[in-house]
């Protein structure tokens, strides 16, 4: 079997992770050949180990480091939108979306952290593509402030909030009900051990290693739900499944390489362009299973709050940005064509590093021109593993 499937891992350091995860998959008879894994690093990390691992476990994929990235880029003739790709970033998991556009072997992408592990108790990509293919009744998830904590099933107990949720939708009246799905373009699995908090609800919970005392388990997850049309909530890129056609909405923010500092947001960004997508275009994402085990290394709570805060105040208002955009496109590319243009062409000055949303939608604008690029000169040659 060719592979289908681009698994997309942004690591500079635990790698091995990738071994439990084909692990995972022999145990529960996944087919390994479905896959092709793309290891997204950098120059100064251990590339040829990570080829290595590769090859001992037969799994297809390719590892790109800068330099690569940079040939990458001008083989195939976008090298004037490397700049879209942060450098040193995990938004650099743009670059896997991009070489899966390039690509028309894969119909699907994953994206991977590499502090990470798959459960024990679930069958990792078999369950994401049950998600994907669903179609029947789910729970569906409203609130009175439009925002749906992806750990709502047992926040009465934990009160947590995931990282990108915004501080002005706390306290909300949660309401449950029962949905028929139909279109299902991504699904995004949750987390336990180390729950994805931002750093001041870390600080709040008494940790200054950027992890958080209160953990999350197996039973704080209850199954699958989507949040109703008109609702958002963060999507969080370290457990995620998709199909090929969101790539236009979903693009990884710029974050961290910008001159107003603004980090942390990347995935929790383009998850909020994606929501808006999927409702206008009836498609839903499914939250919930399969589990992951997030190990997230010990490091400095305040390291993260320097990234985050600049962006804080951007983050309460962007959602409300692009729930004002009404495109007439019937597309994932036409949708985030309309968010594009609201962003770049808007007047942000009243917010803290307004200017930056200028520039996010320039950013945005620009990818949907590489895209149209590589689908030029779309090929479907394979390229070997070196």
């Amino acid at each position: 079997m060719a592979p289908d499937t681009c698994v997309i891992v942004p690591t500079i350091r635990e790698f091995e992770c990738l071994r439990a995860y084909f692990e995972n998959a022999r145990r529960y008879g996944f087919d390994l050949d479905r896959l092709h894994v793309l290891l997204v690093t950098e120059d100064f990390c251990a590339t040829d180990e990570m080829r290595a691992l590769l090859r001992e476990e037969d799994v297809s994929g390719e590892v790109f480091d800068g330099t690569r990235r940079e040939e990458w880029y001008a083989r195939h003739g976008v090298k004037e939108y490397a700049r879209l790709i942060p450098a040193a970033s995990h938004a650099e998991t743009s670059f896997g979306l991009m070489y899966l556009w390039a690509d028309e072997r894969f119909d699907y992408g994953f994206f991977i952290d590499d502090d990470t592990l798959p459960h024990p108790d679930f069958d990792f990509f078999g369950t994401h593509f049950a998600n994907l293919a669903y179609e029947g009744p789910i729970e569906s998830v409203r609130s009175d402030e439009r925002w749906v904590n992806v750990l709502y099933q047992n926040a009465d107990d934990h009160g947590l909030y995931p990282r990108g949720y915004p501080y002005s939708a706390m306290g909300e009246t949660v309401v449950t009900g029962t949905e028929r799905v139909t279109n299902v373009v991504a699904s995004q699995g949750l987390w336990t051990n180390v729950p994805d908090l931002d750093a001041v609800r870390i600080l709040m919970d008494g940790d200054l290693r950027g992890q958080a005392r209160t953990r999350t388990a197996t039973e704080d997850f209850a199954g699958n739900f989507v949040a109703e049309r008109g609702q958002y909530l963060t999507v969080c890129s370290m457990n995620l499944a998709f199909e090929r056609e969101i790539v236009p909405a979903f693009y990884q923010l710029p974050m961290d390489d910008n001159e107003w500092n603004v980090g942390r947001f990347d995935d929790i960004w383009s998850g909020v362009f994606l929501k808006r997508a999927t409702d206008l275009l009836d498609a839903d994402i499914v939250t919930g299973y399969p589990l992951c085990e997030h190990n997230k290394a010990p490091r400095s709570t305040f390291d993260d709050l320097n990234n985050e805060v600049p962006g804080l105040e951007l983050n309460e208002h962007l959602w409300e940005i692009v729930d004002g955009v009404e495109p007439s496109a019937d597309s994932y590319a036409g949708a985030f064509a309309a968010m594009a243009d609201a962003l770049a062409d808007g007047d942000w000055s009243a917010y803290e590093n307004g200017a930056f949303l200028n520039y996010v939608g320039e950013h945005m604008r620009d990818w949907l021109e590489c895209l149209d690029r590589l689908a030029a000169t779309r090929t479907a040659t394979v390229t070997a593993d070196d």
